[in-house]
C-alpha cells in the first residue's frame, strides 16, 4: 500500500476512535511496506507503574502505534524515575535525552505559565470542553506553537483523568481562615491559587505523597481521583476528603515529542501517532469514570469523611484564580494570547452546556437528593 494510502487510513482510524477494524487495516498496511523504518523510541513518563489508569495511559498508547505499524515502530514507557525524575519530563524530551514522554503540561508553569491551559486550570473546562477547546475550538494549536517556540516540542492529549477531587486533608476547612498555614501538596496554578489563599504549596510526584502526610511534612495533598487515591494510600494518612477538585476539572496528560525527532519520522509514523494519543484520550477518561465511582463508595464505607468545599472557600478560590490570570496575562505575552482565546471559548461553552446537559443534570441529580 502506498504511503497517502496508509496515512489516510490512519487519520480514519482517529477520527473513528481507533476502531479494531481500521486498526488490523493500517497493521496489515505498514507490514506490507518495506520502506518504512524499525524504530524503538523509550517514553519517559511522569507516573509509578502501581497506578495502572494514568500510566496505562502510556501503555495503551505505545500499545495501538505498535499495532498501527505493524510494530515497526515502538515506544516503551518508563516508570517515573527510569529514565528521567516525575517532574523533569518535559525537560528531558525538550533536551533531546528521551525522544518522547507522557506528562502534565501544567507541572512546568514555573517555565511559562500559559502552558497549564494544556492541562487544566481552576475554573475551567470539564473533560469533554476541554477535548472540544483542543480539537476543534483552536486550543491545540497555540499550544503548539507556544511548544515549539519555547521548548522545541510538539505534544498531543493523550489521556484526561476526568474532573478531579479536591484533595485530602489531615483535619476539616470549612472556612478560607483554615486554609492559613497549611501545607499542601498541589501542582500548576491550582497551587498559586490557593498559595493566594495562605497554603504553603509544595509539589511533590505522586509516588511522595504518601509519605509526606504520613510523617506530617505536608497536611493536605491533591493527586487525582478515588481510584488512584486509594491506590496510593492515601485515605490511610488523611480522613477527610473533599470535592469539589476546582483546580482540575479536566485535566489532558499531554504525550510530548521532541520536535526535532518528530519532523525526522514518516509521514505515516506521525498519523499513527496522531491516532494512537486520540485513543489513550478517550479510554482513560473513559476507564476512570468507570472505576472512580465504586472506589469511592469503598473509601466512605471504610469510614472516610466526605465533604464539600464551603461556598465561602469556593468563591475565594475563583476571585482569586481570575486575578491571578489578570497578572499573568498583564506580565505574559504567551499567557495572554491564549487566556484571550480560552476565556473567549469557556464563556460560550458555558453558555451552551447550562442549556444542554446543565439543565438536563439538573434535573436528573436533584432527585438523587430526594
Amino acid at each position: 500500500m502506498k504511503r497517502k494510502q496508509f496515512l489516510q487510513t490512519a487519520i480514519a482510524s482517529a477520527t473513528a476512535g481507533v476502531g479494531l477494524s481500521a486498526c488490523k487495516t493500517a497493521t496489515t498496511a505498514s507490514s506490507s511496506n518495506t520502506s518504512l523504518p524499525t524504530i524503538n523510541w523509550q517514553m519517559a513518563t511522569s507516573w509509578p507503574i502501581s497506578l495502572d489508569t494514568i500510566f496505562g495511559g502510556a501503555k495503551v498508547f505505545a500499545d495501538r502505534l505498535a499495532l498501527l505499524t505493524g510494530g515497526k515502530f515502538k515506544i516503551t514507557p518508563r516508570a517515573a524515575g527510569e529514565i528521567a525524575p516525575p517532574l523533569e519530563v518535559l525537560n528531558v524530551v525538550s533536551q533531546g535525552a528521551v525522544p518522547c514522554g507522557h506528562s502534565a503540561g501544567y507541572y512546568y508553569v514555573g517555565k511559562s505559565p500559559a502552558v497549564a491551559f494544556g492541562t487544566a486550570v481552576p475554573f475551567g473546562l470539564n473533560a469533554q470542553q476541554q477535548n472540544a477547546w483542543l480539537y476543534e475550538g483552536g486550543g491545540l494549536k497555540l499550544l503548539q506553537d507556544l511548544y515549539a517556540r519555547k521548548f522545541g516540542v510538539i505534544q498531543f492529549p493523550c489521556g484526561n483523568t476526568g474532573a478531579q477531587m479536591g484533595g485530602w486533608f489531615r483535619r476539616e476547612i470549612s472556612k478560607v481562615s483554615d486554609l492559613q498555614g497549611l501545607k499542601m501538596r498541589i501542582p500548576g496554578l491550582g497551587g498559586q491559587v490557593m498559595g493566594k489563599l495562605g497554603v504553603t504549596v509544595q509539589s511533590l510526584p505522586g509516588g511522595e505523597i504518601f509519605q509526606a502526610l504520613q510523617t506530617g511534612a505536608i497536611d493536605a495533598a491533591e493527586w487525582v481521583g478515588p481510584y488512584d487515591d486509594e491506590k496510593l494510600g492515601l485515605h490511610k494518612v488523611a480522613k477527610y476528603y473533599y470535592y469539589p477538585g476546582w483546580w482540575e476539572p479536566g485535566p489532558t496528560l499531554e504525550l510530548q515529542i521532541n520536535l526535532n525527532e518528530w519532523k525526522n519520522l514518516p509521514p505515516e509514523y506521525q498519523a499513527a501517532l496522531q491516532a494512537a494519543a486520540y485513543e489513550s484520550n478517550l479510554t482513560m477518561l473513559s476507564r476512570y469514570d468507570a472505576r472512580n465511582n465504586e472506589a469511592l463508595q469503598r473509601l466512605v464505607q471504610g469510614g472516610v469523611n466526605l465533604r464539600q468545599y464551603s461556598d465561602e472557600i469556593l468563591a475565594a478560590a475563583e476571585k482569586a484564580s481570575f486575578e491571578l490570570y489578570e497578572e499573568f496575562a498583564a506580565k505574559d505575552p504567551d499567557f495572554k494570547i491564549v487566556f484571550t482565546e480560552w476565556k473567549k471559548f469557556r464563556d460560550r461553552i458555558y453558555a451552551w452546556n447550562n442549556i444542554n446537559e446543565g439543565s438536563f443534570a439538573r434535573y436528573n441529580y436533584a432527585k438523587l437528593k430526594s
